[in-house]
């Protein structure tokens, strides 16, 4: 799987296989089909074995394509003699308008009809957190700077749904995956740091805490997180203060529900602005402090509570901000897809209001057997 991946990113081969979506084999059962579509099979079957379809797909926003290598692959795998099927599709990554067609099937209904709900499910989730990953990117450059944005989705939705997450997160311009799995289809490994969990243990002791991660992966870009005890200004520069040039970044994670320590040693700073969390006073009070130390160096990254709202508010003001990490707001799934069936043996049928429509951008996919 690794070599695909890889040619996958260099651009030697057009389409991912199951050799990496590793399908489960119960769909070409009907398990996770609607039953209705179930039975529209067994009815073709006996009564209108010959008539020739054609199904084509859309969603109605604009949006950042992601799930046509998996599409395809299902297609594959699953349609019954998929080498008769003429499959033309746009690609993982395509930005695409509303109601634009992205896919298009051909073929026998029977072949392949009772996986369209699986392939509208697959092109929502997919399509939706690319697009999520894509705005939040765009706003983290909305400045100028091309800040990156790590996707750490995992404790957000079922551990299941993260291969798949990060390869949109990916097709969609994220900088990193938090776990190893969010990775596994792109051929990468997930990044992190330290969770509270590793500062509680060493009684909010920020130093001994991120002494011991550098002791143990001393390869590591050093990044402290410095939430823990509500005091970010103090803990940053105290490990600042010990690690020097060692120190690459500092991470503040303060919940939205609490005010700073910082504001309520400086009560005259009260007053014109929400202080709880991290918001942009805090940060440019932190990389003051840091640079009036003569610690320039070390990267400020926030997480917790993003989205591309925050994130623009704060290029908006040049908030010092060197890193995102995002979470809940990028699984957030708004697009849903359709499939409609719009010729019949060649003609225009399809149900009022839908109809026909060619995409020029279309390609025409070429068939890949299961096993290659």
């Amino acid at each position: 799987m690794k070599k695909e991946i890889d040619l996958k990113l260099e651009g030697k081969i057009d389409r991912l296989t199951n050799k990496t979506f590793k399908f489960d084999p119960r769909i070409k059962d009907g398990w996770f089909s609607a039953v209705y579509f179930l039975k529209t099979k067994k009815i073709a079957e006996e009564k209108l074995p010959n008539n020739y379809v054609t199904m084509q797909f859309f969603q109605k926003e604009h949006a950042v394509l992601c799930g046509t290598d998996e599409v395809i692959a299902l297609l594959h795998t699953f349609a019954d003699e998929p080498e008769t099927l003429e499959i033309k599709s746009l690609r993982d990554g395509d930005k695409i308008e509303p109601y634009e067609t992205v896919l298009t099937i051909s073929g026998k209904y029977q072949q392949f009809g009772y996986l369209e709900g699986i392939i509208d499910g697959i092109l929502a989730r997919r399509t939706s957190v690319a697009t999520n990953v894509y705005n939040v990117v765009k706003a983290a450059h909305s400045s100028g700077k091309k800040k990156p944005v790590i996707f750490m989705g995992d404790r957000d939705d079922h551990y299941t749904t993260q291969a798949g997450d990060g390869y949109a997160a990916f097709i969609g311009g994220s900088t990193a995956q938090a776990t190893h799995a969010m990775n596994e289809w792109w051929g990468k490994e997930g990044m992190g740091t330290m969770p509270h969990a590793l500062i509680q243990m060493f009684r909010g002791d920020v130093v001994a805490a991120t002494r011991a991660y550098h002791e143990m992966f001393p390869e590591d870009d050093l990044a402290a997180l410095v939430d823990y005890n509500n005091d970010v200004i103090t803990d940053s520069l105290k490990v600042a203060r010990e690690f020097g040039e060692t120190l690459k970044s500092v991470r503040l994670d303060t919940s939205r529900t609490l005010v700073d320590r910082y504001f309520l040693r400086n009560h005259h700073l009260m007053g014109t602005f929400d202080p709880r969390g991290v918001n942009a006073e805090l940060l440019f009070a932190l990389r003051k402090a840091l640079d009036d130390e003569g610690f320039h160096h070390v990267k400020i990254m926030v997480t917790g509570g993003l989205n591309e709202k925050r994130i623009r508010e704060f290029e908006e003001k040049n908030v010092p901000v060197d890193i995102y990490g995002v979470g809940r707001s990028l699984l957030k799934l708004d697009i849903g897809f359709t499939g409609d069936l719009v010729l019949l043996n060649g003609e225009p049928e399809a149900k009022e209001g839908r109809r026909y429509r060619p995409n020029p951008r279309l390609e025409k996919v070429e068939y890949r057997p299961p096993e290659d």
